[in-house]
């Protein structure tokens, strides 16, 4: 189902029963349009998402973890400001709508007792998180402005009056109401009733409609049937369904409309973790590499047009050869051009004398002529091994970026920083200077760690230093090596001399789903013993040559990914 009203209801049963009483002891924005609070509470730390994503909009707690900027955004030293220390009296949702309230206590610069509000905004692209003081309803501080130009029905600035979003004309579906039945007998169809339901009545996405529409076909008494569905979202089953397509949804309770639970988790925190785990994180590497593919993508364009215009040259050096013996011809037949000739025919006495036509120019003699063609059989001869070291050199440089492309692609934003530095040291990015050297206190992030179902440990390189550290240096000569075969992707250790077949299979799923092929059928993945890599002299990061592999050919699995992930 969508983060819709009863999802949202949901949320807040759960987030009241955990961070009511608590206090906030951290604020952090590590991306642009989503702010961390780690809430204290029953003696354990809740990191709070609170989403104004266009794409991704939630609240929820959450264990994903997250790289803060460098230096604090203006609005996360306005929620510190405000809000360090604060303790949560309450968690409510207006109406059954898509709008949170989270309620705090604390106290001002003077140390008097005040009230906010922080409010978080549901609602696709206009989704926001803004921090009101109850007192005066005045904006502390928002963290997306709106002005007059893009919202002409209020002002989302610090300073101006907070106005809630629009009412909708439609019945609270929580408070007692007996509208559904007259809407039953009137539409018999499900379909058309999931549609009368969702306009009807506040906050009901489609999937929940369509589920409210099933459940009130059933046979029995409608009444209870509604109360019933109602229910579940205020003691939430937490419940990971998979569709006819393939595709999966969440949901707070039994939506057997759409198909049998695949997966039951303890909380909607965590169900939203899983689901959200690949689609936000994609979202957010795309904010924070944003330049970084456009600079790759844009130099990928380069040089294929520049490989298209050399292997071009090379097509037309083939030509050479007809140079030559045009201009041998002309030299044995030198007594029989004339000075001013534009063309001649002569017997070709490498093909059993066939008429051989040769263009001339009437400008040159005949012996300046003939010199002509073995000029220019030279040159292109000579340009052969020019462009044919050219052509190599541009496969390589598309190879490499291809695979940083690959990388971005999955990549977590811990990752980018080192791929960022990456291409600046390669000469693709603009080097900084700054007037103080600064010490980077962030360090080298590690491999990504599995371990096999047989206790093996794995490794997985997730960017071109991690690579190279850890084929190169970390793993030992006896261990296994596995990479997709000629398919971007990442280096893969199995930290074993005698893995079992098994192990290499796991670990070759691995090489498959991280890689440019993760959403093939069948990926081939060579695999050797680290013994037999090397890195050629002035090699690109993360490029090393092997021989004598052995090659496997796997299907990648996210949900084997997911069991060879270790616990914590």
């Amino acid at each position: 189902m969508s983060f819709d009203g009863l999802f949202t209801h949901a949320m807040v049963t759960e987030l009241r029963q955990t961070l009511v009483g608590g206090r906030i002891s951290k604020i952090n924005q590590p991306y642009q349009n989503e702010l961390i609070l780690t809430i204290r509470a029953n003696r354990q730390n809740y990191p709070v998402l609170l989403s104004a994503d266009p794409t991704y909009p939630r609240i929820q707690t959450t264990q994903i973890p997250y790289v803060n900027p460098a230096v604090p955004t203006n609005f996360a030293m306005m929620m510190r400001k405000y809000l360090q220390g604060a303790v949560v009296t309450a968690v409510t949702q207006m109406a059954n709508d898509r709008v949170v309230h989270l309620t705090v206590a604390t106290r001002n610069e003077l140390g008097d007792a005040e009230t906010l509000t922080l409010i978080i905004e549901i609602m696709a692209r206009h989704s926001n998180v803004i921090l009101v003081d109850d007192q005066t309803s005045k904006i502390i501080d928002v963290i997306k402005h709106v002005g007059a130009d893009q919202n002409r029905y209020r002002l989302l600035l610090p300073g101006a009056t907070y106005i809630q979003p629009p009412k909708q004309d439609k019945i609270d579906p929580f408070t007692p109401n007996t509208d559904y039945q007259t809407l039953v007998r009137d539409y018999p169809n499900e379909d058309v009733l999931a549609k009368q339901l969702q306009q009807h009545y506040q906050g009901l996405g489609r999937d929940s409609a369509q589920q409210l529409a099933a459940d009130l076909h059933q046979p029995g008494d409608i009444a209870a049937h509604y109360q019933a569905f109602l229910a579940q979202f205020d003691h939430p089953e937490p419940t990971l369904i998979t569709l006819p397509n393939r595709k999966t949804m969440f949901a707070a309770g039994k939506f057997e409309h759409f198909g049998p639970a695949t997966r039951q988790f303890d909380t909607l925190s965590q169900l939203l973790d899983f689901y959200y785990a690949d689609a936000a994180q994609r979202e957010r590497v795309q904010q924070q590499a944003g330049n970084l593919i456009r600079v790759v993508k844009n130099n990928l364009k380069k040089n294929r047009n520049k490989l298209k215009k050399l292997e071009q040259t090379l097509a037309n050096t083939k030509q050479a050869d007809e140079l030559r013996l045009k201009g041998e011809i002309l030299t044995t037949y030198l007594h029989e051009v004339k000075r001013g000739m534009t063309e001649i025919t002569l017997p070709d006495y490498y093909h059993d004398n066939a008429p051989f036509k040769i263009q001339l120019s009437n400008q040159l003699s005949p012996s300046r002529n003939a010199q002509k063609y073995f000029s220019r059989y030279q040159k292109q001869k000579n340009a052969v091994g020019y462009v044919g070291e050219q052509i190599d050199l541009t496969q390589a440089e598309i190879d490499y970026l291809d695979n940083i492309q690959t990388q971005i692609e999955l990549a977590s934003p811990a990752d980018i920083a080192e791929i960022r530095e990456e291409l600046t040291q390669q000469g693709y990015l603009k080097q900084h200077h700054t007037k103080k050297k600064q010490r980077s206190s962030r360090r080298p992030s590690q491999p990504q760690a599995f371990v096999a179902t047989d206790g093996t440990p794995i490794s997985v390189g997730k960017n071109n230093r991690q690579n190279d550290q850890l084929t190169l240096k970390t793993a030992h000569k006896s261990d296994y090596w596995l990479h997709t075969q000629k398919i971007p992707g990442s280096h893969v250790i199995v930290h074993s001399d005698h893995p079992s077949e098994t192990t290499l299979m796991e670990a070759a799923n691995l090489a498959a789903y991280f890689s440019k092929a993760r959403d093939s059928a069948t990926v081939p993945v060579d695999y050797v013993q680290v013994r037999r890599i090397r890195k050629p002299n002035g090699a690109k990061p993360g490029f090393v040559i092997y021989e004598g592999q052995k090659t496997l050919y796997v299907s990648p699995d996210a949900q084997l990914v997911e069991q060879l992930t270790p616990k914590d």
